[in-house]
């Protein structure tokens, strides 16, 4: 749900015009491969941002703010008690209240905020009361987000409650693939290099139950499927060590390109990295199964999505009183860019991801 009173916004187009570098201004290196996931790291010379932000997961663990219950399915409030300010991102999970939510927008919350509403959808569906030993009232955790790119599209664009929960419910039914993996899988890195380590032609996997329970929270937080993409995360949460200019990733699954995120700055992706990895490693578990022998895909296909992604017609909404988010869609891929005017280059992060 938009908020009426900021759609101004919608038809700043001037604004519009300080959009990000396109994907042709971006370096690309990689592929990084465990398994059936392989990432791309994206650089650029353009990471001149000296803007910091907390994250929504920092902000949660230092107390620095606090998300309040509405009893509203599609509306929360949410209050920043710091003199920084938060950054919120499309897809993170809040944990508690009636129903754990999800957050369909980029959200900046300014400094002391007062309290703001915030649009949001259920992920947790059956349950309108207090959870155990949780605040019914409040929300304590915000270290997961949603993973899969049906799931993602019916959160950012359908903006559909039904689609959302039928998209949980799917992925509750998926194997939540292997728990076990061919010997020999790991790394292969560098600009252009082949992607190794796949494992294949090794034991097949054995696929699990997935948890029992309408919760994308508590599915993440299964002991199972935390002990399962620990690999992926053990293998590439490293990658990114010593790169400074480093400001995004891609990654493909399967050898297909799946989806991208790139940051006005590489202090903003490095905070949100922890995040990211684990919905890759999510999301390639559950693909696992369907896993074949074709190589991860090389930077030329990976920078053709992007760039394809750029080309599509736009269309401009606004979310907060300083955020824009940009739309553009083709016929292979998405692109919501989030433009902030407190930043000299007009955008603080872009999410691409391919049909």
């Amino acid at each position: 749900m938009w908020n009426r009173s900021l759609l101004r916004y919608s038809s700043l187009l001037g604004f519009a015009m300080l959009a990000a570098a396109p994907a042709d201004d971006f370096r690309f290196s990689g592929p990084y491969t465990h398994e059936n996931l392989s990432i791309f790291l994206i650089h650029s010379a353009r990471n001149a941002s000296s803007k910091r932000f907390l994250t929504l997961q920092e902000a949660t663990d230092q107390k620095k703010v606090i998300v309040y219950e509405t009893s509203n399915v599609n509306e929360l409030l949410i209050e920043n008690l710091s003199s920084e300010d938060i950054y919120v991102q499309s897809g993170d999970i809040v944990k508690g209240g009636r129903q754990d939510r999800v957050f369909p927008d980029d959200f900046m919350l300014t400094s002391n905020s007062g309290k703001i509403p915030i649009a949001s959808f259920c992920v947790e569906r059956g349950r309108w009361s207090k959870r155990g030993r949780e605040d019914a009232d409040q929300f304590s955790k915000a270290d997961k987000a949603v993973a899969g790119k049906s799931l993602k599209m019916a959160v950012r664009d359908k903006k559909d409650q039904l689609a959302v929960w039928n998209q949980v419910a799917q992925s509750q039914q998926n194997p939540a693939a292997a728990t076990t993996v061919g010997a020999g899988a790991g790394v292969a890195g560098g600009t252009g290099g082949a992607g190794g380590g796949f494992g294949y032609g090794r034991a097949a996997p054995q696929a699990f139950t997935p948890p029992l329970t309408s919760s994308m929270q508590l599915a993440l937080e299964d002991k199972k499927v935390v002990e399962a993409t620990d690999a992926y995360i053990r293998s590439l949460s490293k990658i990114i060590d010593g790169k400074k200019d480093v400001v995004g990733y891609a990654f493909a699954i399967n050898g297909r390109v799946n989806s991208a995120d790139v940051y006005a700055s590489n202090d903003l992706f490095r905070r949100m990295w922890p995040k990211l990895l684990n919905v890759s490693a999510v999301e390639a578990l559950t693909e696992r199964p369907k896993m074949k022998t074709s190589a991860p895909p090389d930077v030329s296909a990976v920078r053709s999505a992007l760039a394809d992604a750029e080309t599509g017609p736009g269309s401009s909404k606004g979310v907060a009183g300083r955020l824009v988010v940009v739309k553009k869609e083709s016929e292979k891929a998405l692109l919501f860019e989030t433009r902030d005017r407190d930043l000299a280059n007009g955008w603080i992060h872009k999410s691409y991801i391919a049909k």
